[in-house]
């Protein structure tokens, strides 16, 4: 099976096959189901929470991935 790329904050990263946004937010470090003050955006579309687990990504997607961070 031969691998492809997607792209997570500008950086490539491989991707076996197609996989949900959950899986690649796990990848990440990320447990989609405690995340908090967390937005993803798959090619410039947000993407609410309630649909990580059924948004599929493919080859050549761009993921931004950001976190709210407190403080000055």
């Amino acid at each position: 099976m031969s691998e492809s790329i997607v792209h997570i904050n500008g950086k490539e990263m491989p991707l076996e096959s197609s996989s949900r946004l959950e899986d690649i937010l796990r990848a990440q470090g990320i447990d989609p189901s405690d995340a908090r003050g967390i937005a993803v955006a798959v090619n410039e579309r947000i993407v609410r929470k309630g649909d990580w687990s059924q948004r599929e990504v493919q080859a050549g997607d761009a993921i931004e991935i950001v976190t709210a961070r407190q403080g000055g």
